[in-house]
């Protein structure tokens, strides 16, 4: 089984208190992803292939588009699995930590689609895409097995709430990615 639970962040400085709450708690980098629109991407972007996606790889890259806001620097060690990725219907954005991987290979659904491989429901997918494109930020942290209690899920969600985030839910799913 694994859960996974979504906050929505107003603002980079929020998600970023919230990131570093949780590595204190003991939540791992590989547990805890950030999904952000990019605006630091415009004439930036190099095609990759396939389905209208974009993806950015290089610290170079990369780096210029975090450096935006505050908060991609004080997320690096989330940084290793950051990408810049431009999905049809959304825009640029940035996802950093174990969404990345999630995200190359599901641009043609869009955030939506590869939030369902994490166990969200399409339309809540299609509400938090929204709000990405709105400029708000999503941190997301996945567990799996022994590491998901469901007090570990409700310290979890506890902490964005404390900094910040709102509308935190979890949602399990019977598979890992």
């Amino acid at each position: 089984m694994q859960k996974t639970i979504v906050g929505v962040f107003r603002s980079e400085s929020d998600a970023e208190r919230a990131v570093r709450a949780l590595r204190s708690s003991g939540f791992r980098d590989q547990e805890i992803s950030i999904v952000a629109k990019d605006r630091g991407t415009q004439g930036k972007q190099q095609k990759s292939g396939g389905q209208g996606a974009t993806m950015r790889s290089g610290t170079d890259n990369v780096s210029d588009g975090m450096t935006t806001g505050a908060a991609w620097g004080g997320i690096a060690g989330l940084a290793l699995g950051a990408g810049a990725l431009a999905i049809p219907g959304l825009g640029p954005i940035i996802a950093a930590g174990p969404i990345a991987a999630t995200l190359t290979g599901a641009a043609t659904g869009g955030l939506a689609g590869g939030l369902i491989d994490w166990g969200i429901p399409a339309e809540r997918g299609r509400q938090l895409q929204e709000e990405v494109r709105q400029g708000n930020m999503l941190a997301i942290l996945q567990c799996a097995g022994d590491q998901c209690s469901e007090e570990r899920v409700n310290k979890a969600a506890n902490i964005l709430r404390e900094n910040g985030a709102r509308d935190v839910e979890s949602h399990a799913s019977s598979t890992r990615r």
